[in-house]
């Protein structure tokens, strides 16, 4: 071997750093970066632990072969669409959006990366997927049936309240599936002679001149959509004494009662999406999945400070009683 041969051969060595066996092996196997869009109100805190069991059960631990970048609007809907950008420019490997107004934010900001949507009320209705047999883009997951169970949400007020004659509907103006939520409640209110009173508000607002313009509308009672989920809305309901439905953990913090899909299967079931996306599975094939239990559960304390009594056979029926 000649000298300059010699040296060049050795100076390419000494350029090359030599790596430590962990070093090979974080080359070698690529951290998944599953990031998470959520509107920040209602709390997301119950979805994030549900759909962290779903991935521990699923192999992955955040820290070790995951990691999760997650993005927050902080109750605002204008935000949706800038925290959304911000996990595309992170190069996810895919992202989770909890309800449908992240979900669409998601879909708006990419179509390339993989989006499991989580509880989102209408997927075809609302334009995140083309059926819910075969989906056809990057959006997949898990329904909450939220239109569909609009209707039973009307029959179990009419049972509490046998003299309704109109209730009100606290509605989120800028949710997609505002929309298709309401033609099922009124349609559900239409086919028992009842009246539906719509007042829009924004996750973000007071709700007290939502809460005045209800009044004027003289309801017997108020629901109050998924989205909204705020304790002020129970109090205020409280405070002009109407008997109000909402979600589970607002039933637990006052509302009269609550009737849904149990949030903790159906967001352990998104990390089912997870897992299969990321081993390769497409969204578009990936069938829409729906919720296979739900809960009634009942605020008996709020009923009986509401004067109102809860019918036994109704009780019966409830998962949880509240007293």
């Amino acid at each position: 071997m000649r000298r300059r041969d010699f040296i060049t051969m050795i100076g390419g060595a000494a350029a090359t750093p030599i790596l430590s066996p962990l070093a090979v092996l974080a080359q070698q196997t690529k951290v998944p970066v599953i990031g998470v869009l959520v509107q920040g109100s209602p709390t997301p805190e119950p979805f994030l632990k549900a759909l962290r069991d779903g991935l521990q059960d699923a192999g992955y631990t955040e820290g070790r072969n995951s990691r999760m970048e997650i993005r927050s609007a902080e109750g605002r809907a204008d935000l949706l669409p800038e925290r959304a950008a911000d996990l595309v420019r992170l190069n996810v490997d895919i992202i989770v959006a909890f309800q449908t107004p992240p979900a669409t934010a998601a879909q708006r900001a990419t179509r390339e990366i993989p989006i499991v949507m989580a509880g989102v009320g209408d997927p075809v209705g609302t334009g995140l997927v083309a059926s819910l047999a075969r989906p056809g883009g990057n959006v997949t997951g898990t329904s909450a049936g939220g239109a569909e169970v609009a209707g039973k949400s009307v029959e179990l007020i009419r049972e509490v309240i046998p003299s309704l004659r109109r209730f009100a509907v606290l509605a989120n103006e800028v949710d997609p599936f505002t929309t298709p939520y309401l033609a099922q409640l009124g349609a559900a209110a239409g086919s028992i002679g009842v009246e539906m009173a719509p007042v829009m508000t924004r996750p973000a607002e007071p709700l007290d001149a939502a809460f005045e313009t209800m009044i004027t509308k003289r309801p017997d009672a108020v629901i109050i959509q998924g989205s909204l989920v705020r304790k002020e809305a129970v109090e205020l309901a409280m405070k002009h004494r109407l008997p109000s439905l909402a979600t589970a953990s607002l039933a637990r913090a006052g509302a009269m009662m609550s009737y849904a899909a149990h949030f903790g299967e159906l967001h352990r079931q998104g990390a089912v999406y997870v897992d299969r996306i990321l081993k390769g599975a497409k969204p578009a094939d990936l069938p829409v999945s729906f919720p296979t239990k739900f809960e009634l559960i009942i605020n008996l304390k709020t009923a009986k400070a509401l004067g109102l009594t809860i019918p036994p056979s109704l009780l019966l029926r409830a998962d949880q009683v509240i007293e």
